[in-house]
């Protein structure tokens, strides 16, 4: 199977599941399972390829000309991981199937894993370090909507944001990481980055990536301190449960360090970071997990110290311990998920997952007992299983690590009161739930057998267990191999998968974590029966969780106070102190001066003069006329920007004079429409005395200095750039927008072709912004009483008391007062649609293109909401602009990707020709049905904010009295 098939597989599924209705239960389920089982067979298939160092790499251009591509690497560690993502995810997804209750949303749970297992797999598969971080904060969403996957519930919704919170951030350190790296490498090409490790570490920057990268690894894997979201996020569903801690998402932390081991490894800043993480993560964990009441409290603090034992390894910079490190991980991931599919089991038969109310289910649940019980043991690290190999080796590489006396001395003794944590919290959970006097009356539900195929995938994970540990060699010899030789990056060290090594220190340690286990579980049980508290004040005072939630409270508090004192009443405020601001580090950045180039000026011309003249007298007016009568500002606004037509024509650029003209008659139409929501004009409030008077004067001289320095600044920094000789940049574009993009227009022809990516970028914040004023619009609602003015403004003009008693109502507003024959504006309509056309069909060799044409077609509409009102309108034209949004959107988007489909990266154009009956041959290119998609946006977009305008202008009209 290709590895882009095998991350588009799962994105596919998910994308049926999500369609399926409710009730579809067994079809959504089948769906998810065989989705992983086919994905499972494919990556097995693979394994000749990676066994022995083996790689495969699968690379798809996506910008060639700047060396982008989409990069995936199979290799033997990827291999293990792809085949614990897929193995375990098959087993979860049949659990799933007979765990959830048929009130849950079903299709919807099986969506949200198959998108999760999709992103997972990105991570393992990518070869570029950039892709890495994309898959990367995809887990991170992914599983927000997992562990809030009860969205009802409030504990869901706090661990889900927590989670989110935490591996959020994280993921941007990492991000930043991976970008230093990327640039001390010299390329973010995974392959080059492993082969320079040398120059990496000797790198001033070696430090500061690895802090970051760290950072994105701790968070993810729960590494103190930032292991509290792991327990908080209990809440969702035990299949997500066990996905999440045994192969996917807190595994991510441990793959990227152990990935990332050749090139990053071997220093002392490594060993001290990473080691003494892991150190604590490993004790804390286990420490944390004797005092849980919850069955899944106690599993997943048992998950942070393996966790912490397998970052633990991978610091001690042996190739051994990495080794070590990759066998826990394995063995990890099948008695983990085994363990938390029986505690679902637990919880689904009997209700509660409460210690204190479970004991001697083994009597009733003899099966469930008997899996539950050998995969305790197993975490345990009992002989024969597969935990005792893998923490054999872990208690070999600290007994035998050559570094200070303290560290020689002090790390095995960590190690063994670690596993006698690991013990004792294993005991109790198989003791005291499935031993001693049976509590079928202390549960809400009498406890028995669970359907047999929801026992199944238990029942393989335990067998995989006993297999792994009676026979390492043979089961899992050469998986380990395979991907311990990608960790080390060289050759392996020597090992041995013996189950006897004969009397060791390292079995001398195991020992003792059994036998002290014993006797720190009894403790902990007479501890138990003295404090109704379990942990004391100490643990509750170091309870990250309670931390996170204070520091979160905090910082609400200062950006709520921070929004009180930036943030005003009035949007001319707000608006001056960002044009201050800017001004301001402008006038800092350019203090040094930037002076006068030596490109020759052309001849000033009389006219040109004049026409800029007349602009800026209409722009000073618009400013002075605002205070008065916006109508007239309007105008003159307008004039302002007819102004900017003629100069574009000017200098020889129709398309941005034709795009500029367009643009001034649609904001104009739609100011129209929004005068009557702007604010009261001042003053409006307060008696108009002298000092009033010269406070006003005072403002409006502020606000001129302030706009005559910011204008004059970038005029200054206009000239500055313009009389300076730049690298030439256009010579591609001229030369090759025929051949490379079939048209003779340059311009259009880089908005669709060759930066068309930038284009579909502005075309969804275009539609962003649209369906964001519609929604803030929906919710408002005009004012239904008409206010009173005081008896100090009744002297005031008429026309100024009518704007102070209902602004929505200015005499100024020109809806509904235009003086012009509905049935003529309306026979603009089909003007406007064939002018439309016409620049939309002429705009790839002529100015144009789908951006005018839309919003020509824009004004035909825009008129005739104007003259024939909204309920008209709506009732004979019958407009959708959402579903013009969405179809736009969709054309774009599958013009873009519609040449990966025919092996071209992403927005190749192709021209073809068709030969009509009665039009004979006609030119067809891709980027037609590109433009067309620009179109669609632009109308829809523009006719979505129209709409809620007019709509609110209707209810404030209503809501003061009219008709």
């Amino acid at each position: 199977m290709p590895l882009l098939a095998l991350l588009i597989l799962p994105a596919v599924s998910g994308a049926i599941a999500a369609l399926l209705p409710t009730s579809a239960r067994n079809r959504a389920a089948g769906l998810a399972g065989l989705t992983a089982l086919v994905g499972l067979v494919g990556v097995a298939l693979h394994f000749p390829k990676v066994q022995g160092g083996g790689l495969w790499v699968e690379r798809i251009p996506w910008v060639p000309s700047l060396g982008l591509e989409l990069v995936l690497r199979l290799d033997g560690l990827s291999w293990t991981f792809c085949m614990l993502v897929l193995g375990i995810g098959a087993l979860v997804m049949l659990y799933a199937r007979y765990y959830l209750s048929p009130s849950d949303p079903v299709p919807r749970f099986f969506a949200f894993l198959l998108a999760f297992m999709g992103a997972m797999l990105g991570v393992v598969l990518s070869g570029n370090l950039l892709l890495l971080a994309f898959f990367w904060e995809l887990t991170s969403l992914f599983s927000f909507l997992l562990i809030g996957y009860w969205n009802e519930r409030k504990d869901a919704q706090r661990g889900a944001r927590m989670a989110l919170t935490v591996t959020g951030m994280g993921g941007l350190c990492l991000f930043a990481g991976l970008l230093v790296l990327g640039e001390i490498a010299g390329s973010y090409e995974l392959e080059v980055v492993l082969r320079n490790s040398e120059a990496i570490k000797a790198h001033p920057l070696y430090r500061v990536a690895l802090c970051l990268i760290l950072l994105g690894a701790f968070t993810k894997s729960a590494q103190f301190p930032f292991h509290f979201w792991l327990p908080n996020a209990m809440a969702a569903p035990t299949p997500v449960s066990a996905y999440l801690h045994s192969a996917t998402m807190v595994k991510l932390g441990v793959f990227l360090l152990a990935r990332l081991w050749p090139a990053l490894s071997g220093t002392e800043t490594w060993f001290w970071l990473v080691g003494s993480a892991g150190l604590v993560t490993l004790l804390l964990g286990a420490g944390a997990a004797l005092f849980q009441h919850d069955l899944k409290g106690l599993l997943a603090y048992s998950t942070i110290s393996h966790l912490g034992l397998v970052v633990l390894l991978l610091g001690l910079n042996s190739p051994l311990a990495a080794v070590a490190a990759v066998f826990h991980l394995m063995n990890h991931a099948a008695f983990k998920a085994s363990l938390f599919m029986a505690v679902g089991i637990i919880d689904h038969e009997t209700g509660t997952r409460d210690i204190r109310r479970l004991s001697g289910l083994f009597r009733l649940m003899p099966i469930t007992g008997t899996l539950a019980v050998v995969a305790t043991a197993a975490m345990a690290g009992v002989p024969l299983l597969n935990g005792f190999l893998s923490k054999e080796m872990f208690f070999a590489e600290t007994v035998f690590l050559n570094a200070s006396p303290a560290i020689e001395w002090g790390l095995p003794i960590a190690a063994t009161l670690a596993g006698m944590g690991s013990v004792a919290y294993s005991l109790r959970f198989a003791a005291k739930v499935f031993f001693g006097p049976a509590s079928a009356r202390d549960t809400p539900r009498v406890p028995e057998e669970p359907p047999k195929w929801m026992r199944v995938p238990v029942e393989v994970l335990v067998l995989v267990c006993l297999v792994v540990g009676i026979a390492p060699a043979v089961s899992i010899g050469p998986l380990l191999g395979a991907a311990a030789l990608q960790v080390v990056g060289g050759p392996l060290p020597e090992y041995s998968l013996k189950i006897w090594h004969g009397f060791t220190p390292p079995l001398l340690m195991s020992a003792l974590a059994l036998v002290g286990g014993g006797v720190l579980y009894r403790a902990v049980r007479r501890w138990e029966a003295r404090r109704e508290r379990l942990g004391g004040p100490v643990l509750a005072r170091l309870d990250g969780a309670r931390l996170f939630t204070s520091l979160l409270t905090r910082l609400t508090l200062m950006s709520r106070w921070t929004r009180r004192w930036l943030l005003t009443a009035g949007l001319q405020r707000q608006v001056l102190a960002m044009v201050v601001v800017t001004l301001s580090v402008g006038v800092l950045a350019l203090w040094g001066g930037i002076g006068e180039g030596e490109r020759p000026l052309v001849p000033v011309s009389p006219t040109f003069i004049a026409l800029w003249a007349i602009g800026g007298v209409a722009a000073v007016g618009a400013a002075w006329q605002a205070k008065f009568h916006r109508l007239a500002a309007l105008m003159l606004s307008g004039t302002a920007g007819a102004v900017c037509c003629v100069t574009f024509i000017w200098f020889s650029a129709p398309d941005l004079a034709l795009t500029q003209l367009t643009v001034e008659v649609v904001t104009t139409l739609l100011i129209l429409l929004g005068l009557r929501w702007l604010p009261p004009r001042e003053p409006t409030r307060g008696v108009f005395d002298a000092h009033t008077l010269r406070v006003a004067r005072g403002r409006r001289a502020r606000d001129f200095v302030i706009a005559l320095s910011a204008g004059g600044g970038m005029a200054v920094l206009a000239y500055a750039v313009m009389t300076r000789d730049f690298p030439e940049r256009t010579s591609f574009f001229l030369e090759n927008a025929l051949s490379g993009g079939g048209g003779r227009n340059v311009v259009n022809v880089m908005l669709v072709d060759f930066r068309g990516f930038d284009t579909f970028g502005e075309g969804v914040v275009l539609s962003l912004v649209a369906l964001t004023v519609y929604a803030l619009l929906r919710r408002f609602r005009p004012a239904s009483e008409v206010m009173e003015l005081p008896p100090q403004q009744q002297a005031l003009p008429k026309d100024l008391q009518t704007d102070l008693v209902n602004p929505r109502l200015a005499r100024d507003t020109a809806v509904g007062y235009l003086m012009v024959p509905a049935v003529l504006v309306r026979l603009l309509l089909p003007v406007t649609g064939v002018v439309a056309t016409f620049f939309f069909l002429r705009g790839h060799n002529a100015p144009g293109g789908g951006f005018v044409a839309g919003l020509v077609m824009s004004v035909g509409f825009l008129l005739q909401y104007l003259v024939s009102g909204t309920e008209w309108v709506e009732e004979h034209l019958r407009l959708a602009p959402r579903a013009l949004i969405g179809i736009g959107l969709l054309l774009v988007l599958g013009t873009a990707a519609g040449s990966f489909v025919v092996g071209y990266p992403l927005l190749t154009s192709h021209t073809f020709h068709v030969n009509a009956p009665v039009l004979g041959e006609i030119h067809i290119g891709s980027a037609t049905f590109f433009d067309l998609g620009v179109f669609c946006l632009v109308l829809g977009s523009t006719l979505l904010i129209l709409v809620a305008i007019a709509h609110q202008s209707i209810r404030a009209h209503r809501a003061s009295g009219g008709e």
